[in-house]
């Protein structure tokens, strides 16, 4: 015979969360020596970019220093800068392309 005393608890279900990976910025850093071309040449040919989306992220780089080039996960960010950076190194120009956490 069942008791009638006992009180019987549905089991609670959990769910797991899932958290989005933190993003991180690609920036091109200005400098007064790799020509305009190039860096709009690099921008198109790492970062896919059209002639006028290059020609933008150049401009604003060359007018504030710096210009975020794309957000993406660490390990995109991170190859795309090394992979720019090589480009500009081969070529004998210091362009530089950083990665830093988006806030």
């Amino acid at each position: 015979m069942p008791r009638k005393d006992i009180a019987v608890k549905p089991k609670q279900q959990t769910k797991l969360q899932l958290q989005k990976p933190k993003l991180y910025k690609v920036i091109l850093n200005n400098d007064d020596y790799t020509p305009r071309e190039f860096v709009t040449i690099v921008l198109k040919a790492v970062f896919r970019m059209s002639s006028e989306t290059s020609n933008r992220v150049m401009m604003t780089a060359h007018e504030f220093c710096k210009a975020v080039v794309v957000v993406c996960t660490k390990d995109i960010a991170e190859t795309k800068s090394t992979e720019a950076n090589d480009l500009a190194k081969e070529a004998s120009f210091p362009l530089l392309f950083t990665t830093e956490p988006e806030e």
